[in-house]
């Protein structure tokens, strides 16, 4: 895990496809490359100090952290226009002080695991190095979960969670990608949606 230090700070914000999501970019990255973290809403942040402090903002719906940026998803009935500056300040705030948006070390790389068939091996490989690049610029992640019967299964986090677009990414997008390079993938599906 990274460990943070007080620095200066830079954040700045930047829209994504789900416009209930905006995603606050800092110049230094916040975890490892790679680890992802989403809280869907406060009991699910224990592990992240940052996260719980932005829930304590009523229109605060969902968090998530990655690489150098944290996704905050807010709620319908309020505009980003009513507390963007808010949530921004905040996070530069809690950056500033020195403070880890999720102190916890990751002992291995959570993405691969040795027991995996080599056709999972295979999937997730391609998801790690084509797609998550592209969807963590949207402010969001595409997590495998599991693979049975030519179907893989796949977890939306971030911005990517109720995002309007993200069965578009999912089928033509993903889907095609997959079915296109591993001819033993037939179909994607988001779990949990």
């Amino acid at each position: 895990m990274l460990q943070a230090q007080a620095r200066p700070v830079h954040l700045y914000m930047e829209a994504n496809p789900n416009p209930n999501s905006l995603k606050f970019v800092a110049n230094f990255m916040l975890v490892d490359e790679g680890v992802s973290f989403d809280f869907p809403d406060a009991e699910s942040a224990s592990i992240s100090p940052l996260a719980l402090e932005l829930f304590n903002f009523a229109a605060v719906e969902r968090v998530f952290v990655a690489s150098n940026f944290v996704t905050v998803t807010k709620s319908e009935s309020v505009e980003w226009a009513e507390i963007q500056g808010i949530v921004r300040d905040h996070i530069k705030q809690y950056l500033e002080a020195g403070k880890a948006p999720v102190p916890v070390n990751i002992e291995k790389d959570p993405l691969f695991d040795e027991n995996d068939s080599e056709i999972v091996k295979k999937i997730k490989g391609i998801l790690d190095e084509y797609i998550r690049p592209a969807v963590e610029q949207d402010g969001g992640a595409i997590v495998f979960h599991s693979f049975e019967d030519g179907i893989v299964k796949v977890l939306l986090q971030g911005s990517c969670s109720g995002c309007p677009s993200s069965t578009v990414t999912l089928k033509a997008g993903i889907e095609n990608l997959l079915t296109r390079m591993l001819p033993e993938v037939k179909e994607v599906v988001a779990e949990g949606v």
